[in-house]
This record gives structure tokens, sequence and C-alpha cells, in this order.
């Protein structure tokens, strides 16, 4: 099997692994997502839900410049010709969108440079978000007239609260890396010389730790964040069952025994 599998003509990258890396490689145009490139990250979505080794996803965009400087606007006399076809491009980028929250595995995107609309969406999507210190973001259809769906901005308001998120959608300013970091938009910055190895670190040692804690922490923080006020029924099935799970035999071996626990 390759190493390597391309999505929307090439305007993903996918390299795999334990640890798996998504890259967005349109870098002469910023990293511009494409309507392909939409449905594409969909079918990426799947193949890495179907491949079972791949235990964490980095999310990125090729070059220093962007990370994505968000949608492809030379696409837009197209995509925007009619209601009909207004509504085909959003739902897409809401079913990427989607398709990524929703993967099982924890996901990290890692940002350098310009991160504008659809591409700062994309990230947000990610379960974290590690920046160089050049990274910037912002959030723009108050300059072009349109509006941010809804559940892109339930997205934003769980991550800064609702009154940074009226600054942020009704201004459309450009944030810098430390304001980002500062109102919860990002996880952390750095310096562009360590972002590649400390994302990657991070990452191997997420692939090290139980897959069945993780996932169902990030299940448990997702149903929080939607307002749930208790498990359902099924959440609160799988966290009873790892008491008696194989990760906690061997957690609590591996703690008795004073060694590192091999998860599988």
């Amino acid at each position: 099997m390759s190493d390597t599998v391309e999505f929307a003509e090439g305007g993903l990258r996918l390299d795999l692994g334990r640890v798996a890396r998504l890259t967005l490689c349109r870098p002469a145009a910023r990293n511009a997502i494409s309507f392909a490139m939409w449905n594409g990250l969909r079918e990426a979505m799947a193949y890495i839900s179907n491949t079972v080794t791949i235990r964490v996803l980095i999310v990125t965009g090729k070059g220093n410049k962007a990370f994505s400087a968000g949608a492809n606007i030379t696409e837009f006399p197209k995509t925007y010709e009619t209601a009909a076809a207004s509504a085909t491009y959003n739902e897409a980028v809401h079913r990427a969108q989607a398709a990524l929250a929703e993967l099982s595995i924890p996901t990290i995107a890692e940002v350098r440079g310009v991160c504008f609309g659809g591409g700062c969406g994309l990230a947000m999507h990610c379960d974290l978000r590690f920046v160089s210190e050049t990274a910037l973001f912002a959030i723009t259809p108050s300059r072009l007239g349109l509006a941010y769906p809804f559940e892109e901005t339930a997205r934003l308001v769980s991550l800064v609260g609702p009154a940074r998120s009226k600054d942020i959608l009704m201004s459309a300013r450009v944030i810098k890396a430390q304001e980002a970091l500062a109102i919860g938009l990002v996880n952390r910055v750095m310096p562009e010389s360590d972002l590649g190895k400390s994302v990657l670190d991070y990452a191997v040692g997420l692939a090290s730790l139980s897959r069945s804690s993780i996932q169902i922490a990030k299940q448990t923080v997702e149903a929080i964040t939607h307002g749930e006020k208790s498990a359902s029924t099924q959440l609160k099935s799988a966290i009873e069952s790892t008491f008696s799970g194989p990760d906690f035999s061997e957690g609590y071996a591996a703690f008795i025994e004073k060694r590192v626990p091999k998860f599988e």
C-alpha cells in the first residue's frame, strides 16, 4: 500500500502512518480550498475512519505562508451563481467540516501564516490548534456581505465565547497568534522553527496512549459542548466499559509494575 493518498486531484495529500498528516496543497493560492477540495476532505475523512492503524491526524497547509486563505474566491461566480448552487457549495463545506469534527481519533491543526475564512473554520473543527508565531486568523463574511453559517458560528462560540465571537465576526479583523491564544482560539503558540517537531512529538505521545480513553474523552467533551446535561445511554455504557476493558487491565498492570503501558 502506498504511504501517500491524494484527493481532489492532488489538492489534498494524506501521508499515512500511526500519526497521519493531511496537507492542503495549493501554496500558490495560499492553500485556498476549492469546491473539489471540500468534497475531497470528506472523502479523506472516510478513508481515515476506515484505516484503523491511524491513531492521530495532523492537518496543515503546504508551505510557510498559509494554512489556508479560505474559500477559493475564483470559483465564486460559479459556486454562488444561483441559490441552488450556493446551497450545494455550503453543504459541501459543512459536511467536510463535520466529518473532520466527528473523527474518533484526535486531530491537530498545525497552523503557519494566514488562516482565514474557511481555513479558520477547518482549523476550528480540529480538536487542537498548535500555531506558529506567524499565524494570523480572521473570519471575513462581513467584508463580502455574507453570513457565517450557524454550525461554524456555534463552533467559534464554543471556543471563545459569545462576546468575542461577535467581535471576530462583526469586525472581520485579523487576529495575531498571541491574541488567538489569549482568547482560547488556539491551544499553543511557538516559534516557526519549533512547530513541526512539537506537533509531531505531541501527536506521537497521543498515539501511545489508550485509544478508548481518548475516544471517550473526545465524545464526552463534544456532548457537553453541544449542551448535553448528562451522558447518553450509549456514552454512559462506553465510559463504564473502560473499567473492565483491556486498556485498563494493561494500564493498571503497567502502573503496578512501574513500566510504560503498551496499548493496542
